[in-house]
């Protein structure tokens, strides 16, 4: 009767409050196989072990560069690699509608990987969030953003087959969920904010500094909220 009972929960999958275990993908598999070793020692040389309970990703459009910080649940995290872009497309400033080639700017999440990508590996950026929604275009504010391999981009951010390797396995494997994506302008210092004074985003970087300097400082993800009506971030 047991054996007949978990066979039962077992095809009712979720329903049943039974997850279902999915095969990995072949791809992943292979990337595994291959890369795991170089995962590890990316993370020795910084005294982590690999698999992270934590991992955290900043982008930086301005700079071309996105970093990676890892480290123990609840402790400051330790910076792991940074690569560079190989393509995003648009400039300063956040996406705000499907079509404008804008790769976002603001707090994120990665919700999704994706194995079967065109761009080899991709991991999805939680475009449109809550504060998108009220601010962007409301019948058509895009979507589809991406961190993945290769080197071509509209609205989302390349870096090429092998660093993506490396960001996929760790992010993926890091024990605790939801994964913080944040994706800022540039690094907003203040010489860097007084340097994009009088721009039409100026107001909207602003919003974004206390999240950039609170990491600096903390080497935590800063907790945020999201206005109600206007969409604004703020600190939690």
């Amino acid at each position: 009767m047991l054996t007949l009972a978990l066979t039962l929960a077992l095809a009712a999958g979720e329903d049943a409050g039974v997850p279902v275990v999915k095969p990995e993908a072949k791809k992943v598999r292979e990337v595994r196989t291959r890369r795991t070793k170089d995962v590890k020692a990316i993370l020795e040389k910084v005294g982590l072990t690999y698999p992270v309970d934590e991992a955290y990703l900043r982008a930086f459009k301005k700079d071309r560069v996105l970093e990676l910080w890892a480290g123990p649940r609840g402790k400051e995290l330790t910076f792991v690699k940074s690569w560079p872009f190989c393509a995003a497309s648009g400039e300063l400033g956040p996406k705000r509608k499907e079509g404008d080639l804008q790769v976002p700017e603001g707090l994120y999440e990665v919700p999704e990987f994706n194995p079967y990508s065109d761009y080899h590996l991709s991991m999805k950026v939680s475009y449109p969030n809550a504060s998108d929604r009220l601010r962007s275009d409301a019948k058509r504010p895009g979507g589809l953003i991406y961190l993945h391999g290769s080197c071509a981009s509209i609205g989302c951010i390349a870096i090429e087959d092998e660093p993506i390797e490396e960001v996929y396995l760790m992010v993926i494997d890091a024990k605790r969920r939801p994964i913080r994506f944040d994706i800022f302008p540039t690094k907003l210092t203040d010489d860097a904010m007084k340097s994009m004074e009088g721009q039409p985003n100026e107001a909207f970087w602003k919003e974004l500094k206390p999240f950039f300097d609170g990491f600096e400082s903390g080497k935590r993800p800063v907790p945020f909220k999201v206005h109600g009506k206007s969409g604004a971030y703020s600190i939690r």
